[in-house]
């Protein structure tokens, strides 16, 4: 209101024509309604710089208020009902100099004219520059969120290699144990030389199952601590070995190995393929032990790996461990080859059997 008053004052002091009494009265009633009208400039920014510059057409009080109302509505809203505004200013000041008479109607554009630009213009810069702020700081908080959801991605990959890690490497060592154990608790005629060499099974199973856990559980360890040496990781050479291992507890396993350039194999694939081979194997011991298995691994650069372990249906064997087992290993042997590029099919065939086969790129 005080820079209405500003506005008002070279009218009624400096003018060639003195505003009459009515003409005043007007004047700052006209001007009070445009300042009063500026408390809704926020809600209704728009509605507000018009009802102002309908006031200005009577009132030069309501000046400052119509510039107010002018910033606020550039800063409120897009550019366009802005500068349709800022246009609407000279006719609003025409009429007032007609109306009034005490000066001519091009100083008073001259005078408020750029006042109006400038209010429009500093609204426009304001509202840009809240924008930008605004995008930049959307755009930090998606890249935080981002990041945050890349590190939950990344920490729940490394957990799931970890337990397909620990499952792969320990389940067929414990099976192997047990299917020992068991093998002792059902034939209590062994002589001692068998006991004590089931014993020395059992005792170096269990010592290979420390060291692989060991291994793995040396992933989890702080940055800061010494490193565990990683175990090494098998090859399709080490299938043999395996196949060798489960022949010890008792299991009738048929293997046959046809690879061309063995020893050529990529470590991945030779990797895949012996924990194709291992996993199906200590299902076997878990759930048709006894059961006749033949394994098959044949393949040639160019052609391709197929890895194929068969046995009798479990449901048609006698003898079946109690151990656990809820599929988990066949679901990582089923992403593992995925992510290798090959497929991997198991269940029961048409002759009953539970099939495992696998082909792998090579």
């Amino acid at each position: 209101m005080v820079s209405g008053f500003l506005f008002l004052s070279p009218q009624l002091h400096e003018a060639t024509r003195v505003l009459t009494s009515a003409q005043v009265l007007i004047d700052v009633t006209g001007g009070v309604l445009a300042c009063a009208a500026l408390w809704w400039r926020r809600r209704w920014p728009f509605g507000v710089a018009l009802a102002c510059l309908a006031f200005g057409t009577f009132s030069i009080f309501a000046t400052a208020a119509a510039l107010i109302a002018l910033f606020s509505l550039a800063v409120h809203r897009p550019a366009r009902p802005a500068i349709a505004a800022t246009v609407l200013w000279v006719p609003s000041v025409l009429l007032f100099a007609l109306y009034s008479g005490t000066t001519s109607a091009l100083s008073v554009l001259a005078v408020t004219t750029p006042l109006a630009i400038a209010a429009t213009a500093s609204g426009m810069f304001l509202r840009a520059r809240r924008m930008l702020l605004a995008s930049l700081r959307e755009r930090a908080l998606r890249a935080e969120a981002d990041q945050r959801l890349h590190e939950e991605q990344a920490r729940m990959a490394e957990r799931t290699r970890i337990a397909r890690e620990m499952h792969d490497v320990l389940a067929h060592r414990i099976s192997l144990l047990a299917l020992h154990a068991g093998g002792l608790e059902v034939r209590p005629d062994l002589s001692p030389d068998d006991v004590k060499a089931t014993a020395t099974l059992m005792r170096s199973t269990a010592r290979q199952a420390l060291e692989e856990l060991r291994g793995v559980i040396g992933l989890l360890r702080e940055e800061d601590r010494a490193p565990i040496p990683a175990v090494r990781q098998p090859t399709l050479g080490d299938v043999d070995r395996l196949v060798a291992e489960t022949r010890q507890t008792g299991a009738a396993i048929d293997y046959d190995m046809q690879v061309t350039a063995v020893d050529k194999v990529p470590s991945a694939l030779g990797r895949d393929a012996y924990r194709i081979v291992q996993e199906a194997l200590t299902n076997v011991g878990k759930h048709a032990s006894g059961a006749r298995t033949r394994v098959r691994v044949t393949g040639a650069p160019g052609q391709g790996l197929h890895v194929s372990v068969r046995n009798a249906d479990s449901s048609t064997v006698a003898s079946r461990s109690d151990l656990p087992g809820a599929g988990a290993g066949l679901l990582g042997l089923q992403e593992r080859v995925q992510l290798a590029g090959g497929t991997l099919v198991h269940g029961p065939d048409a002759s009953g059997d539970f099939v495992v086969e696998a082909d792998l790129r090579w």
